[in-house]
């Protein structure tokens, strides 16, 4: 046991002592974004002589791929054993199956060649051309799948939201691919994006951003502003929040009312009047002072008078097809009238009149004034 002079010292001690806040957490911060990298300096690549064994052990992966492809592989299929057979991997096609298989040999000596071949059969089966798909076995170049399927329930706004990524005639897809130096696929429940590490990861922002009902056309200005400060070399080491926009969200969309609308009754201290029992309706109505006899008659009395007006609603809807139908009135055609004589006479001078006419000649009233008129002209000229 401590001497109550030296604990009294310990105790002083301890009250002299300033208390200490406890430190805040610091924010997370991404790793990969403070690690910088020397201008110009590429990794070397993985030769022969870094294993010059090989590998221990056969490794294959295989991948199934979408009817509508088979043609297209069949045809590039030589292109893709010739490119992959340049790392010692070998390339099968099953066209029963509908499956790509990728497996190392006894002369495969860089370890990652076959994660690269499986990304490759991954991307062609993706929909990417070969032209771009290749790409992937270059040691600078990964790729990304990102499953946009599950991402919203309804296929209608799937479907809207995926169109958002492609734009108006792709527009809004190649400003991305441009900003972000990568190739990007949109094709069915799937977004395929092969480019550099940096660029991969804007893409998948963008691309569930864009499913979170964000329009790309935030992110791309962003990306656009990080452009443009990238190359400013003093502000490299700086924070860019301040630069960056910041867009605040709003729903304008209004809310649906419902069909029935729920109204609160006016509050009252009495409580709700309670219902009449089977007793004090029979009370009102003076049944209940009559005999069990003239109950039971009264009762019959209202069935019978139900069936009666059942029976002859029945028999109303039999006879509606014996009823025939309302006539329209005839309408009486009045005789042509031969009161009116005909003038035969006038008619045969007609016809005379005619035949001695020829056909596109002109009357004969016109004929003379013409002569009379050429006569005219011909004394004039005299």
């Amino acid at each position: 046991m401590a001497d109550p002079p030296e604990a009294a010292r310990a105790a002083a001690e301890q009250k002299e002592k300033p208390k200490t806040k406890p430190k805040k957490k610091a924010a997370a911060v991404d790793e990969s974004e403070l690690l910088t990298v020397p201008e110009g300096w590429k990794e070397p690549a993985f030769t022969r002589e870094d294993n010059p064994k090989g590998l221990l052990e056969e490794s294959s992966f295989a991948t199934l791929f979408p009817k509508y492809r088979e043609s297209y592989l069949k045809e590039c299929w030589p292109l893709v054993q010739k490119a992959l057979g340049e790392h010692y991997v070998t390339a099968t096609l099953d066209l029963i199956e509908g499956s790509m298989t990728v497996t190392t040999t006894k002369k495969t000596f860089d370890p990652y060649a076959i994660i690269r071949a499986r990304d490759l059969i991954k991307l062609l089966a993706r929909s990417v051309p070969f032209e771009q798909a290749v790409r992937i076995l270059q040691d600078d170049i990964a790729c990304d799948i990102i499953k946009i399927g599950s991402l919203v329930r309804k296929r209608d706004t799937f479907i809207k939201r995926r169109g958002r990524l492609l734009g108006p005639k792709g527009s809004t897809l190649k400003a991305l691919e441009l900003l972000t130096n990568c190739y990007i696929m949109v094709q069915g429940n799937t977004v395929s994006a092969l480019g550099p590490f940096s660029g991969l990861k804007e893409v998948r922002k963008v691309v569930l951003d864009t499913m979170k009902n964000i329009h790309p056309i935030y992110n791309i200005k962003t990306l656009m502003i990080k452009r443009e400060l990238s190359k400013d070399p003093e502000l490299r080491s700086q924070s860019w929040e301040r630069f960056l926009p910041k867009f605040k969200r709003k729903n304008l969309k209004k809310r649906k009312e419902p069909k029935k609308k729920n109204t609160k009754k006016e509050y009252t201290p009495f409580p709700p009047p309670q219902p009449e029992s089977q007793i004090d309706k029979e009370l009102a109505s003076g049944e209940y002072f009559l005999k069990e006899r003239q109950k039971k008659r009264k009762r019959v009395e209202e069935i019978k008078a139900k069936q009666a007006d059942a029976v002859k609603k029945r028999q109303e809807e039999r006879n509606k097809a014996f009823i025939p139908p309302k006539e329209k009135p005839v309408v009486k055609t009045k005789k042509a009238s031969t009161e009116k004589k005909i003038d035969i006479e006038a008619i045969k001078e007609k016809v005379k009149n005619a035949k001695k006419k020829k056909l596109g000649a002109l009357p004969v009233e016109e004929v003379k004034l013409k002569m009379a008129a050429d006569e005219k002209k011909k004394k004039k000229k005299k």
